[in-house]
């Protein structure tokens, strides 16, 4: 039975056409700018419909509320950074350590990139963060780098394999988010990321050593 107290996340409909593609592309962009430049505590249907040029009713056709539109705006990163790792720990033609450095400075550059959003998405977590889509994203995550400490920790035990991963997602995670909260040159990013990954990589050594 649903909570009547938490607001639908869910879309009224699914765009069939390229029109109503485009509409709700439209509407997820400014959905994006507000969201950026005001946070979600001034997030609304209305301020997201005027600055996509469309009506509030065209709006309410595929969003029933600004938690819907939240959270599609969520599904939408939490799919885009999961793509983003395992694009790079998949990358077999490059060493272990190599994947691990262009992971580290990539997430990085994301966290920085789209600071803003992140931390107004971040204030309406609650809404969504036990959503099906949380959970998918989350294991398709450890999967590719479970996947990776196979290949950079070959002769370690699962449970240290284990261990390893989560130590370094929980790590580039809260760090690069800290470091995200105030702005950065490129090269002020590619600097914090290669120090970052010299970190990692040393703990890799020593598992892999001991």
């Amino acid at each position: 039975m649903s909570d009547p107290r938490k607001p639908r996340i869910y879309p009224r409909k699914l765009p069939q056409q390229a029109r109503s593609a485009a509409s709700v592309a439209v509407i997820l962009e400014a959905a994006t700018q507000v969201l950026a430049k005001e946070g979600a505590q001034r997030f609304t249907t209305a301020r997201v419909a005027e600055k996509a040029g469309v009506s509030v009713g065209t709006l309410y056709q595929y969003f029933p509320n600004n938690a819907a539109i939240l959270f599609r705006l969520q599904s939408d990163e939490w799919q885009q950074t999961t793509d983003l790792l395992r694009r790079i720990l998949e990358d077999t033609a490059k060493p272990p350590h190599e994947r691990l450095r262009a992971l580290v400075l990539a997430f990085i550059r994301s966290e920085c990139e789209e600071a803003g959003m992140r931390v107004a998405l971040d204030d309406a977590a609650p809404l969504y963060r036990d959503a099906p889509e949380a959970h998918a994203a989350r294991a398709s995550g450890h999967r590719a780098m479970q996947a990776f400490m196979r290949e950079a920790l070959p002769g370690a035990s699962q449970a240290t394999r284990d261990l390893a991963g989560e130590l370094i997602v929980a790590t580039f995670s809260a760090v690069g988010k800290r470091f995200s909260e105030s702005p950065h040159t490129a090269a002020g990013i590619e600097a914090y990321a290669a120090a970052m990954a010299d970190m990692f990589c040393a703990y890799l050594d020593r598992l892999a050593s001991a």
